[in-house]
């Protein structure tokens, strides 16, 4: 299952700089956190989880494989991108294939960068490009409705059902407001889905600040913060200038540099798994003395589902699952302690997987 998110933003806000890092910490990190250059401008994450470790030395996991988000660079945005200004087509299609967006905002000011508007205002920029993007989804919606008409008039049913969904996508953004603002119905979903409007994918607001800011944020970080929770997007606050430090550095510099900072941790580690939440996603183990493993699915997946998330048979074959939840594992040090414990279950196909489960799945195949 690959999740793919989209990092956006106007020129000299750090965009780049927070990618450039994100991949060099990832290379660096390789014997934990696997990292791939897909293209130049794509690059495969893995998404922190000390609870992974704890499993591997508690099973004693030869090798360990963590879960990985995509992160995407998305380069041509500019004012007037709808209208092709700048790289502007690029970047809309490239935006329409991923599932989720982090935009970078500029939150420091410095003289010696300058700002494409000539001001520094996170909540302005912002604007931009959410400007940019409803006005190439209104412009979408005006030609996919003019082209369902033939459809209409024959009394087709799919054709009826993505008319009402895109005149209620429209009648939002006209009113100024982004699609993902919508409450789409479960019936509905995977039509919504498929309409793929750009204002739809959810946003990660990345406040990007200068170094003695990263900890705390500043007074602009802080009215992102109050932006987002109103759009209910998410945000994070990052200094682009410490992650590019960190990513030049081993494992031991890095946690003396981050001590000296008053940071717990990378702000990259925090980005990833502001991503991971956003996108309502989480986290089962396989574990064994081969590897620990973890696996991505979304919030709500039941057990057949999450072992086809392995292999196709496991989930057509799929007869039970031996369920240990993570605190039972460690607590039993162990499966077989945990069954000593009578912490293992055995669960059918109507069990919806919780976050940490230790999972095996038994399958005719």
């Amino acid at each position: 299952m690959g999740f793919r998110m989209g990092i956006v933003g106007l020129p000299n806000v750090g965009k780049s700089t927070l990618f450039n890092a994100l991949t060099k910490t990832a290379a660096a990190q390789a014997a934990n956190f696997p990292f791939c250059t897909i293209e130049p401008n794509v690059g495969e994450v893995a998404v922190p989880d000390a609870r992974l470790d704890m499993l591997a030395g508690i099973a004693g996991s030869k090798q360990i494989i963590p879960t990985r988000i995509t992160f995407v660079d998305i380069a041509g945005l500019v004012k007037g991108a709808s209208k092709g200004e700048g790289l502007g087509n690029q970047f809309l299609a490239t935006i329409r294939e991923v599932d989720a967006i982090a935009h970078v905002l500029r939150c420091f000011e410095d003289g010696d960068i300058t700002h494409v508007e000539g001001r520094v205002d996170a909540l302005a920029d912002a604007e931009v490009i959410e400007t940019e993007l409803m006005i190439a989804d209104m412009e979408s919606i005006e030609r996919r409705l003019a082209n369902l008409a033939r459809k209409l008039k024959g009394g087709d049913k799919d054709a009826a059902d993505q008319q009402r969904l895109l005149q209620q996508a429209l009648a939002a953004l006209e009113a100024g407001l982004p699609a993902r603002t919508i409450t789409v119905s479960d019936d509905d979903r995977r039509a919504w889905e498929m309409l793929q409007l750009l204002t739809a994918k959810p946003v990660l607001f990345v406040c990007n600040v200068a170094e003695d800011e990263a900890a705390n944020g500043n007074a602009m970080s802080e009215k992102v913060r109050a932006m987002a929770e109103a759009q209910g997007a998410g945000h994070v606050v990052i200094s682009a200038r410490i992650e590019e430090e960190i990513s030049q550095l081993d494992a031991e510099e890095s946690q003396m540099f981050l001590a000296e900072m008053g940071l717990e941790e990378p702000g990259l580690d925090r980005l990833i798994r502001a991503g991971y939440t956003l996108l309502g996603l989480q986290t089962y183990f396989t574990v064994g003395p081969k590897e620990a493993r973890a696996w991505t699915i979304t919030k709500g997946t039941l057990a057949p589902q999450a072992a086809g998330v392995i292999h196709g048979d496991f989930e057509k074959g799929f007869i039970r699952s031996e369920t240990i939840a993570y605190d039972d594992y460690v607590a039993g040090k162990g499966e077989a302690g945990a069954r000593e414990a009578g912490k293992l279950r055995v669960e059918g196909k109507t069990y919806e997987v919780k976050d940490g489960d230790v999972l095996h799945f038994l399958f005719s195949g």
